[in-house]
């Protein structure tokens, strides 16, 4: 009982639609990278006092990737909600919980206050944050994949990306400000929780957009064709029992979930190689001033967000693995002209560095968002991509800033840096290289070709989708 595809929606409608998820993804990274920078800058000196610069810059890194440790688990309890439930619902539920841990960091005593306490109660709250993230990104690049079509896909998928950039953006550029306005000491006794109490009033503007837009058309009809299937099959035994989405994910589309784990890998690590330990190692192995890393950081990360609509309508017009292959290849390229151009000293070379990096990233995290949502059926969607995403950040993102910090700490040189980046970049070129294209495929035809029909009636292929 399959019914007519539902319309894409108006483009007044539509833009509503990518306003709120922008705004929601914007947020949340903004909270997310609000955290790197605060603990490449001041948390190794609040919260780990006992121990020298370097070591210190480490135990901050390490609770910084505690945060990824916990997305798979929101992706796997986010993408089954969002799969039986809706993605709107989920969605609003992930920004409550990003932005209050962020406020209770603002809050948060130091170890000069409360001791060892205090590291453990930023690590439980770096937790909350990486738990609602694993489940935001997901469902905010399928709230505005599934409301749009086919041809345009990939440019209109490509705005929640730009929360990526805009947040960082938004995150860098109130840390420079307060760095610039006030003295050292000041932002290290309080101005820096500023940054995160602000996340409140964020929050809220974000739950009023977000409240107003509709679910998905694409999952309503999934969801009411499950229903009717439910239904048509009740009397046979063992049937009215639907697979849970994990499970149906792991039996479908096991590949998919492996490709866009390789996918995952260069553009995961070389983001934050060069917003968040570069600001380690500017400052550290270059002489360069933390406001000088911080405004290469924020003018880039501007240029980064200008660029991803680009890389993203490219990617309907040739194809998402091209864009893609593109952008993994020229990281892997630019890696030892990136660490070069730092090492001089210069804010113009460091600026170069950083911009054509995060320019380059874009080419991968542009179609990302259209390309994973093309992989999966609808009604095991929100659960596969962000399966795919989340549980190669633990591996990719996690440790990045952490293994580069240990690297530099270990040689003395930017070298096994790079070579880290490139093999990166190498394992996403083979799997975005045996991926098959996606960009022709229309969401609803997915979901009648993976789960309309009863296992014994799909075609060989249709897990493959």
């Amino acid at each position: 009982m399959a019914s007519a595809p539902t319309a894409p929606p108006p483009p007044a409608n539509l833009k509503r639609i990518v306003a709120a998820s922008l705004i929601g993804t914007t947020i949340e990274w903004y909270d997310f990278f609000l955290y790197g920078s605060a603990a490449a800058l001041v948390f190794n000196k609040l919260f780990f006092p006992d121990s020298d610069p370097l070591v210190g810059t480490l135990l901050s890194f390490l609770t910084y990737a505690v945060g990824f440790a916990a997305r798979p688990i929101g992706a796997l309890v986010f993408g089954h909600y969002g799969d039986r439930l809706g993605r709107k619902k989920l969605l609003v539920l992930s920004l409550l919980l990003m932005g209050g841990a962020t406020f209770a960091i603002g809050l948060l005593p130091t170890h000069a206050t409360i001791g060892s306490a205090a590291p453990v109660l930023l690590t439980v709250l770096r937790l909350v944050q990486g738990f609602a993230l694993g489940g935001e990104w997901g469902g905010a690049v399928l709230l505005v994949s599934e409301h749009g079509d086919a041809r345009r896909r990939g440019f209109w998928a490509s705005w929640p990306q730009t929360g990526a950039p805009a947040g960082q953006l938004l995150a860098t550029g109130v840390l420079s400000l307060l760095t610039a306005v006030l003295s050292e000491s000041a932002f290290g006794s309080w101005g820096w929780r500023i940054p995160f109490l602000l996340s409140g009033v964020l929050v809220i503007v974000g739950l009023w957009i977000r409240l107003s837009v509709d679910e998905s058309p694409v999952f309503k009809q999934a969801l009411a064709q499950a229903e009717a299937r439910k239904s048509t099959r009740a009397a046979e035994a063992g049937a009215g029992a639907e697979r849970l989405p994990l499970v149906s994910v792991m039996r479908h589309h096991w590949r998919d979930v492996l490709v866009a784990m390789g996918a995952r890998m260069a553009e995961n690590i070389s983001y934050y190689v060069i917003t968040a330990f570069i600001l380690v190692y500017a400052t550290t192995s270059a002489g360069v001033s933390k406001q000088t890393a911080l405004n290469a950081v924020l003018i880039a990360s501007a240029v980064h967000f200008a660029v991803i609509p680009g890389w993203g309508a490219l990617s309907d017009r040739i194809g998402r693995r091209p864009v893609y292959l593109l952008g993994a290849a020229g990281v892997g390229l630019w890696m030892f002209p990136f660490f070069s151009l730092i090492d001089t000293g210069g804010f113009g070379n460091l600026l170069l560095a950083v911009t054509v990096g995060l320019v380059l990233h874009g080419a991968m995290y542009a179609p990302q968002a259209a390309f994973f949502s093309e992989m999966f059926a609808t009604r095991m969607r929100y659960s596969g991509a962000s399966i795919g995403a989340q549980f190669a950040s633990v591996a990719a993102g996690a440790p990045a800033p952490l293994i580069a910090t240990a690297l530099l700490d270990a040689y003395g040189s930017s070298t096994p840096i790079a070579l880290y980046v490139i093999s990166a970049a190498i394992l996403t070129l083979i799997a975005v290289g045996v991926a098959k294209e996606t960009r022709h495929r229309d969401l609803a035809d997915v979901e009648r070709s993976a789960g309309a029909e009863p296992a014994a009636a799909r075609p060989a292929d249709a897990h493959t989708v």
